[in-house]
């Protein structure tokens, strides 16, 4: 990696896995950038006013925005003959999958020459942990309380990869923090390619999921070697998976880490085990 471009002194939590990701973007992509940072936790323990870890550019904007300004800072740029600088998004799910999809899309559409980096934690988990379209089924959030009618939130995670893919940009990934190596090399090989890049990036959140701090990169390795979250690549619509488990374990192994679904059944652990195993099949 680089030199330190995300300092000591954030006031992120003990095990916060947006944290991590956070540094491995910043110093993997180098100083030579310019960072667009949506409303969410990253912007919360990063830059506390009048203080800051980051040793990149940085301009804050609301949850929605984010795609627009960039794309604005793109074009400055390329008044001003910049044609080296990186114009590098960092946003959670809330103000990707949800509130700034629109301008995400419209972004896309376009095809700006901008590195969108999304860390899911699958909520709301800035303002209390409320469900996003990320949040998986079952999973226990303040807008998707358990009780006698819903077993948590009712539906399946919204899938972003393929969404975006469908707008043809050069390239679309899925990453974890279990996997930093996988990450590292996703966001180099991006940043080499001109027009939209989009990775998202499996974040397991301490407070919001019930997890132990001590085990965030574990969690971040299991949700993959279950099968519940794929590392795929698509590069100018090319589709590979960037690692295939030798051998799947259940997905309740995932399930036990976290409070959030310690209401599942056995049922609901069997429908999450057949719908996974359906999804692999399709994999051949």
């Amino acid at each position: 990696m680089a030199k330190k471009l995300f300092y000591p002194g954030h006031t992120g939590c003990a095990g916060c896995g947006m944290a991590i990701i956070f540094r491995h973007v910043v110093e993997t992509l180098g100083p030579d950038m310019i960072l667009v940072n949506a409303t969410s936790c990253s912007e919360i323990i990063s830059t506390p006013y009048p203080r800051t870890c980051l040793g990149v550019p940085y301009i804050h904007v609301t949850f929605e925005n984010a795609a627009s300004v960039a794309s604005g800072i793109v074009r400055a740029l390329k008044a001003q003959g910049n044609t080296h600088t990186k114009v590098v998004i960092f946003a959670g799910d809330g103000g990707t999958y949800d509130i700034g999809f629109g301008a995400v899309s419209g972004m896309l559409e376009r095809n700006e020459n901008v590195l969108y980096v999304c860390y899911d934690n699958e909520a709301y988990m800035n303002t209390g942990n409320q469900r996003s379209s990320a949040t998986p089924k079952f999973a226990r959030t303040t807008t998707s309380p358990v009780g006698k009618i819903h077993p948590g939130k009712d539906m399946f995670k919204k899938p972003i990869v393929e969404i975006v893919a469908a707008h043809k940009v050069p390239y679309v990934a899925s990453a974890s923090v279990g996997y930093i190596n996988d990450l590292n090399d996703k966001l180099r090989k991006a940043a080499s390619m001109d027009g939209s890049k989009f990775i998202v990036v499996f974040s397991p959140c301490v407070p919001g999921w019930g997890e132990d701090p001590s085990v965030t990169l574990d969690v971040g390795k299991l949700v993959v070697e279950t099968g519940l979250w794929k590392m795929v690549e698509i590069v100018d619509g090319k589709r590979t998976l960037t690692y295939r488990p030798k051998e799947r374990k259940p997905v309740g192994e995932y399930f036990r880490t976290q409070k959030r679904f310690k209401h599942m059944t056995k049922e609901m652990i069997g429908e999450m085990q057949a719908h996974v195993d359906k999804e692999w099949e399709m994999e051949g």
